[in-house]
């Protein structure tokens, strides 16, 4: 069999402490999943059920950030307020659909830190208007993620630290702790959604304190107890 154009690649992570790669089957996004980020974004945290949304998982859009490197982002078209969010995100490993929360974590690989890049200013035109938030979510260099530790090495994470800086100043600053839906729940409410299956992503949400970053600004985002990662803005 002939393509009439080669077929597009997916990303893929590096796996830390092996030269494993983790292939990038989906891209799922938990949208205002902490509760102080909900509130300056105008919802009110104790109403709303968590509620998703998809990146692509090509790799113009995944950029893989690896330990002691430092990436070039380059800043996306179309917009005057390009904002960050650092995110702890999941890795499945074992597919299913209707996962009951006890169960979710045995479907978890690893985790990783994450930065769900944003057109603030797109993402809100979409919102008003009542319209899909893929231009403010979905484009080119929108998903940089570090290193994939496997759960079998770091344990569940429930319980961790998240933070970003700007040009060394710290903009976010909570703990997983705090995700209105924890990771187990989120997993099995998206399951209700989707068949999850080995290679989805899972972005878990972002703390307050999301603001823009210009070109020439270098942003770094941890979670505690894996790789944290930079990339600066071109």
């Amino acid at each position: 069999m002939s393509y009439v154009f080669e077929p597009v690649k997916t990303a893929a992570l590096p796996v830390a402490g092996s030269s494993d790669k983790y292939s990038v089957r989906r891209v799922y996004c938990v949208g205002r999943n902490y509760a102080e980020h909900a509130r300056e974004m105008g919802s009110d945290p104790d109403r709303e059920p968590p509620f998703f949304f998809c990146k692509p998982n090509d790799c113009q859009s995944i950029v893989p950030v690896a330990a002691n490197e430092i990436v070039d982002l380059p800043y996306p078209g179309l917009t005057s307020n390009y904002h960050y969010e650092v995110e702890l995100v999941a890795a499945i490993g074992r597919g299913g659909q209707n996962i009951r929360v006890e169960d979710a974590q045995a479907h978890i690989f690893g985790y990783a830190a994450g930065l769900d890049m944003t057109r603030r200013d797109l993402q809100a035109q979409m919102r008003e208007t009542g319209r899909p938030w893929e231009i403010g979510k979905a484009f080119d260099f929108s998903a940089p993620i570090g290193e994939l530790h496997r759960i079998s090495e770091t344990g569940v994470l429930s319980d961790a630290a998240i933070e970003l800086s700007v040009n060394g100043e710290i903009k976010q600053s909570s703990n997983i702790n705090h995700l209105t839906w924890s990771v187990a729940e989120t997993i099995a409410k998206l399951s209700e959604l989707f068949a999850l299956q080995p290679g989805d992503l899972i972005f878990t949400g972002t703390p307050e304190g999301v603001g823009a970053v210009v070109k020439g600004d270098t942003i770094r985002a941890k979670v505690e107890g894996l790789t944290s990662i930079t990339v600066c803005i071109k």
